[in-house]
């Protein structure tokens, strides 16, 4: 007897459901790392910088990056591949934090704008608490999935404000 495993909760999606969640994952990569093509740490000046005595290993940036925008662009598919009531609140919340991250490391490193950067990166911080909330009535996994998000934007925060602290 055979099992239809599209039906058993928690299956795994066919093959052209995972195809369009890759292509999600790699649009979200793209769109998170075009910034860091135009403008990054590799400056005298960022490097002239006092940095915090918690400040992480370079490495750590794009590792970091790497998983968490591949975690986004799962959630933003499946609250994207729902009906549910609320999705399009969700998908442009979604939209309006990316913005945000997106123009902070311009701000940040190409504009020398540390405190303009902060006041971005608060407006991304408020900006994903409300993704969060609105994901959460569409698709709670996809709400769970911007939690680590959620806690190294908390971190780049902090790293942001004693970098402007120190340097200010």
């Amino acid at each position: 007897m055979a099992t239809d495993f599209a039906r058993l909760p928690g299956a795994l999606p066919d093959r052209d459901a995972l195809v369009r969640a890759a292509v999600f994952v790699v649009a979200v990569n793209v769109i998170g790392g075009l910034p860091g093509i135009l403008s990054s740490p590799d400056s005298a000046w960022f490097r002239s910088l006092e940095k915090p005595w918690f400040y992480p290993p370079e490495i750590a940036f794009p590792v970091v990056w790497t998983a968490l925008f591949t975690l986004l662009g799962i959630a933003l598919w499946l609250v994207w591949r729902s009906d549910a009531p609320g999705r399009r609140l969700a998908l442009g919340l979604f939209a309006v934090q990316m913005l945000f991250n997106v123009v902070w490391t311009p701000a940040f490193f190409t504009l020398e704008a540390l405190g303009g950067a902060f006041g971005i990166i608060v407006v991304l911080w408020l900006g994903i608490v409300a993704t969060i909330a609105a994901f959460a009535r569409v698709d709670r996994r996809g709400a769970a999935l911007l939690v680590p998000y959620l806690a190294w934007v908390t971190f780049a925060a902090v790293l942001n404000y004693e970098l402007w602290r120190l340097n200010g």
